[in-house]
């Protein structure tokens, strides 16, 4: 699965023609990025992805950042081709901030949102003709309700929200299936957990998603190379620092893998 629900595959079935003009495959291997997740904790958000890009069975690089800041309150995670998920994060960067300079307020998060979707549907061309499918994960935090959210997105703009947690990219299946059974059956819920506790369980999700699908990325420790995981909560988006994924990976992941 290499899209959120496996749309793309569902777009085939129907007798889609993914190619230029619509008429061809595409010959070339696009270089496409995953794993995502997002869930809520007991402060917020927090977004995690891996940090490899392929191109076929091809590793092209292994540090893409697929967890981009797009404001304070906001985050976009990327599935899908890179080239086309970046450029819409740098639009809708700074239309964020030409609309706080303008109109002296934030924009909603409803708003945030639409905007995404908007992208999204102007892209469909693209996506349909297999050159620049993306399938994000958009969370933040909703200052004006003071909530926490998480939506996920097909790749012609519908949107979806993600109550408790979102996944997206080809290692989604066998994290989607974890995180329902700790939201469902584990210790405690995923939105009770605090920071450092949920920062554990992304490590696991996503050296899962690594173990069974050669499209993520997993922990590279001698290259110092870890996942980027960030929270947003009522402050804004933060960042956990390299040496503090390592000492958890080492006290609580790699012990057991």
């Amino acid at each position: 699965m290499g899209l959120q629900g496996d749309f793309y595959q569902v777009l085939k079935e129907q007798g889609y023609a993914f190619g230029i003009g619509g008429q061809a495959k595409v010959e070339q291997d696009l270089i496409t990025a995953t794993t995502i997740l997002a869930f809520k904790y007991r402060d917020g958000v927090l977004v995690a992805g891996d940090r490899r890009a392929t191109a076929g069975n091809m590793v092209m690089y292994d540090r893409t950042d697929k967890v981009l800041e797009i404001d304070r309150h906001s985050v976009m995670a990327i599935a899908g081709v890179p080239a086309t998920a970046y450029e819409m994060a740098r639009i809708l960067e700074h239309s964020f901030k030409y609309y706080r300079r303008t109109q002296l307020q934030e924009l909603s998060f409803e708003g945030k949102l639409r905007a995404l979707s908007t992208l999204l549907k102007q892209n469909v061309p693209a996506a349909l003709a297999g050159t620049g499918a993306v399938a994000p994960i958009f969370a933040g935090y909703d200052t004006e309700q003071e909530t926490a959210k998480i939506y996920f997105y097909d790749i012609l703009g519908a949107e979806f929200e993600g109550v408790e947690y979102a996944v997206s990219g080809s290692g989604s299946p066998t994290i989607r299936g974890i995180l329902h059974y700790l939201n469902t059956w584990g210790e405690q819920p995923l939105s009770t957990m605090p920071e450092e506790q949920a920062a554990i369980q992304a490590l696991r999700l996503l050296t899962s998603a690594a173990e069974f699908d050669s499209a993520t990325g997993g922990v590279n420790r001698d290259a110092n190379l870890y996942p980027v995981i960030k929270f947003i909560a009522v402050g804004g988006v933060r960042t956990m620092a390299d040496p503090q994924l390592r000492s958890l990976f080492e006290s609580d992941v790699s012990r057991s893998v």
